[in-house]
């Protein structure tokens, strides 16, 4: 192809060059970031390319162990685990690892020039994968204290001190999103390459949606002002659209609109959703690209969590349509 041939307009930008450019408008950024987001980058493929040969590798399936938050664990839940603690564990600046795969946090290093630590859901929705569900990964990333004590309580930052946060959707592409404060970017992995490549800078979530995202199975043991919402929501034309995987659930709200809820239960009236593993660093996406996130009527972002793995319920998506959530949980029975 000549150069007269060229695609015109067509920007590669790939993930690395975007952080770089990133960190060039940051005086006296030392890169540090940089590579822990490259090796987010990295794990995003290997575990991309785990799942895609599963059933030929035969990982499909539960080892017959529950992880540090009660759920079953799948085999692809400890490849995924695993090696995102490889991939994490030699970067510096890496202080604290914690996986909601592990009952503790990995402590790494205790000095100040070790300045992050990360948190992760290896692989959100991995009981769907047997159906060929989509299925992610969701990471935060939060400053280090050096001077906390013990060093663990380090991690138990409400969402609002997030450096930034992400998650890779592996579907029918392998999706990265990510904020780092100022605004959500969108990058899919180009196999031929094996680079991901920009699709989308700025996302802004649909401001409405007549959509919701619930399991339904569970609405006799919700709350009263939920089921005032699907009552309502029944009667005004709304449709659900309810995956079994919450990243691939929001990812689908982030681009279409409509509001993800996870509700407290009267078998689990926290909720079940891991405040720091998932809620954080999606609540975090949502807001950046103009959505809302709530726990209950609480602002989930200003949540100040007491345990590491601590459980929430979940309202977030477009604005107005979280808006109309709230109305009816705030509405006397």
């Amino acid at each position: 192809m000549t150069a007269a041939e060229l695609p015109v307009g067509d920007d590669l930008t790939t993930l690395e060059s975007h952080i770089l450019s990133e960190e060039q408008r940051h005086a006296g950024a030392s890169g540090t970031f940089s590579w822990i987001l490259a090796a987010m980058t990295l794990s995003a493929k290997i575990i991309s390319s785990k799942i895609r040969r599963a059933r030929i590798e035969d990982v499909l399936g539960s080892i017959g162990s529950r992880n540090a938050s009660g759920d079953d664990q799948q085999k692809l839940d400890v490849i995924a685990n695993e090696t995102l603690l490889r991939c994490l564990g030699s970067r510096a600046g890496v202080a604290l690892l914690a996986s909601e795969e592990n009952d503790q946090p990995i402590i790494l290093h205790t000095e100040e020039d070790r300045p992050y630590c990360i948190l992760f859901d290896p692989l959100d929705g991995s009981s769907n994968l047997d159906a060929c569900v989509s299925v992610g990964t969701i990471f935060s990333i939060l400053h280090h204290d050096s001077h906390a004590d013990p060093i663990e309580t380090s991690l138990l930052q409400p969402g609002t001190k997030q450096v930034a946060a992400g998650y890779m959707l592996y579907g029918s592409s392998c999706v990265f999103a990510i904020t780092t404060g100022s605004g959500v970017n969108l990058f899919v992995l180009d196999p031929t390459v094996g680079a991901f490549l920009l699709v989308q800078e700025n996302v802004r979530i649909p401001g409405a949606a007549k959509s919701y995202s619930i399991n339904e199975a569970y609405r006799s043991r919700f709350p009263e002002g939920y089921q005032r919402y699907l009552d309502w929501a029944h009667g005004n034309g709304y449709s659900s659209r309810y995956i079994g995987s919450m990243v691939a659930d929001v990812h689908r709200i982030l681009i279409k609109g409509g509001v993800f809820l996870y509700p407290p239960t009267t078998g689990n009236p926290d909720g079940k959703i891991r405040l720091m593993y998932e809620a954080n660093p999606l609540a975090m996406i949502v807001e950046q690209a103009g959505g809302k996130a709530y726990a209950g009527t609480t602002p989930l972002l200003e949540i100040q969590p007491k345990a590491l793995h601590q459980r929430t319920p979940v309202i977030m998506g477009s604005p107005t349509e979280v808006d109309h959530v709230l109305e009816h949980l705030a509405t006397s029975p």
